[in-house]
């Protein structure tokens, strides 16, 4: 230490490395505050600009226009029963099939194939997740539509006819295009995302809890059953409304494959619309303002039906939470 150094600068150091420590942790703190509030404010601001947009509407049909199944361009007649009923119902067909064959592969990936397998598989199912939704759309309607209409639903017509409900749903004008259709390309979009949540979360099972399993004599199905699930659960569940979010929301993938028809029909070989096609397919021929209403409205139910799901997944998560479970 020089002489012209006081004793005193050394021992100032600790005082200023905390007061500078204490300075950075505030402004951290401001900071992902700020991004915190402005994601809730993001949030508000789009609901409110909906809500404010389809007021014309809602004056003008008034709560009715929730179940009216007109819609008429002409007339200026409008309602949302049919895109409701179509988000709804391709929404649940996607499901249906992505839950099974996404947990099929996460147990696959996780509990069956060999080491060397496990990494070819996995890219795979990631670079699916990766594929843009016009791509699944033009591949929809070039190759599935030809597929269906030529070989799927000729053969549903021929076995489903006359059968209660089964013949109610799968039969109809061989067509291709049709909610049934639509909903097969969701369950083809959104099972890269069930499935990799899955494979992730089975995953970090921990390897003693397997192992004593398999050391009191279960079976690979028992171990799944009682022991990765459970653990599990709360994981799953949350990758399952993840996948169902993407499904209500997606646009250009329906919009080829629906058919973009404005008909309440049981059939799910029938053409038909949903929320996100009919904005999509419409919004620049709106010539009326109760037109852009109408459609707004739609774009704000659609929020509306997507707050509902999640924050039902939200409550669900949180019971799981305190039951137990990852």
């Amino acid at each position: 230490m020089s002489a012209s150094q006081p004793m005193s600068a050394f021992a100032d150091r600790p005082k200023r490395r905390a007061s500078s420590g204490a300075a950075g942790d505030t402004i951290f703190r401001w900071a992902v505050t700020l991004a915190s509030f402005f994601v809730l404010v993001s949030l508000g601001a789009a609901a409110i600009s909906m809500l404010w947009g389809s007021i014309p509407a809602f004056s003008k049909f008034g709560i009715a226009f929730l179940w009216r199944t007109d819609w008429n361009a002409v007339t200026q007649e409008f309602g949302a029963a049919v895109p409701i009923y179509g988000t709804l119902v391709t929404a649940t067909i996607a499901m249906t099939i992505a839950i099974p064959v996404s947990f099929g592969i996460a147990v696959f990936l996780t509990e069956v194939a060999p080491s060397w397998m496990r990494g070819p598989v996995a890219t795979a199912i990631e670079l699916l997740a990766g594929i843009p939704s016009i791509i699944y759309g033009m591949w929809g309607l070039f190759v599935f539509v030809p597929f269906m209409s030529d070989h799927v639903e000729p053969w549903m017509n021929e076995h489903f006819d006359g059968i209660p409900i089964l013949g109610t749903l799968f039969t109809g004008p061989p067509l291709g295009i049709g909610m049934l259709t639509a909903g097969i390309i969701l369950a083809i979009m959104v099972i890269p995302f069930i499935s990799s949540v899955m494979r992730d979360v089975f995953a970090l099972v921990p390897g003693p809890l397997r192992e004593s399993a398999y050391a009191l004599g279960s079976t690979r199905w028992e171990v799944i059953h009682g022991v990765v699930l459970p653990f599990t659960r709360t994981a799953v569940v949350g990758g399952i409304f993840l996948g169902l979010g993407r499904a209500l929301g997606e646009t250009m993938a329906v919009t080829f494959v629906l058919g973009n028809a404005h008909n309440l029909k049981a059939s799910l070989l029938e053409p038909g619309n949903s929320i996100a096609a009919a904005i999509a397919n419409e919004f620049t021929e709106a010539d009326s303002d109760i037109y852009l209403s109408s459609l707004i409205g739609l774009g704000f139910l659609l929020f509306v039906v997507t707050f509902i799901v999640l924050a039902c997944a939200k409550i669900l998560l949180m019971r799981l939470a305190k039951q137990g479970g990852t």
